[in-house]
């Protein structure tokens, strides 16, 4: 089995009594997009800080890419780009300049620096602003421009601050999809902190959800809604008609549906397993008109709600 490029092993990070990382376990697979999604203030850039050799952990043990982030800093740092939230330029340099000065600053040759920054460029949709200076850049630019400067030392893995703040709804559309596109294309390992749901759904394989310096629970959407809906974990929502009491009946009768609740001409049906195409056949066959069935995943939206202020009342689920 490949070795995790990403390891974490019972690491945590003291200020004075208060544990900002409380004794994390964690991997990350080559190629992955994970998330560690959590509120402002959980330890996640406490975290990333130690992932990167920038600070040090109070016990434990990080390692990216086999090597040690505590030892050997620098030859993290070579593997690794880091966009944090807000990511400074030389605002009176052009994007490509900024990019050629990071080039330079990590040894990069410069007829291979060129190439590279403007390819990068063209990835990020910024080659018709090249040659502009970055002081003019808008904040969703700054960031595609900050996606391309890590991207110049070529990593293995980068990690992402909460990268879309202040950016508006269609340059975190973009954004997003380009994330994706260079971790499919380039097979670059991405760690994307955030506190927005919707965001991280929507591009992470895996998610994390920390919370006080600990992690809670990770694993994929759909393996963590299990976990925390047991019963029901899929909801199944059918427009349909006539509703008669016999067809409730048939539909209850149905194996791992665990509760039919109806609502004028549509009924929500919580089921431990996916029976769509069972529920659709023994509504047809009572002889009702089937106007329509959607099933509904719980999402990460859900599922913070369980985790962060819904645990107590649910513990017993």
């Amino acid at each position: 089995m490949p070795r995790p490029i990403i390891e974490l092993d019972k690491v945590t990070k003291k200020y004075d009594d208060q544990y900002a990382v409380d004794h994390l376990t964690l991997s990350i697979k080559k190629g992955e997009i994970f998330g560690l999604l959590g509120p402002n203030g959980a330890g996640k850039t406490t975290t990333i800080l130690m992932l990167l050799g920038l600070s040090e952990p109070t016990s434990g043990r990080v390692r990216v890419d086999g090597i040690d982030s505590t030892r050997n800093p620098i030859e993290v740092k070579k593997e690794v780009g880091y966009l944090p939230d807000d990511l400074g330029f030389y605002q009176h340099m052009t994007g490509f300049e900024n990019l050629m000065y990071t080039a330079a600053l990590n040894g990069i040759p410069e007829r291979i620096a060129k190439e590279r920054a403007k390819d990068l460029l063209e990835k990020v949709n910024l080659l018709d602003v090249a040659d502009k200076k970055t002081g003019k850049y808008s904040r969703g630019m700054r960031q595609r421009l900050g996606l391309a400067d890590v991207l110049m030392k070529d990593p293995k893995v980068i990690i992402l601050d909460e990268p879309t703040l202040g950016i508006d709804p269609e340059g975190v559309r973009e954004f997003l999809q380009l994330i994706r596109r260079l971790n499919v294309e380039e097979h670059i390992t991405v760690l994307l902190s955030s506190h927005h749901l919707h965001q991280v759904q929507q591009i992470c394989d895996r998610v994390g959800i920390f919370v006080n310096g600990k992690l809670l629970a990770e694993g994929t959407t759909e393996s963590l809604s299990k976990q925390l809906f047991l019963q029901d974990t899929y909801h199944i929502h059918v427009s349909a008609s006539p509703l008669s009491e016999e067809l409730v009946q048939k539909l209850e009768a149905i194996p791992n549906v665990n509760k039919v609740e109806i609502d004028q001409h549509s009924m929500n049906l919580y089921c431990k397993e996916d029976v769509s195409a069972t529920i659709s056949k023994v509504i047809v066959e009572s002889g009702a008109s089937l106007y329509g069935i959607r099933k509904k995943n719980y999402g990460l939206d859900e599922i913070y709600h369980r985790y962060f202020e819904g645990r107590e009342a649910d513990g017993n689920q």
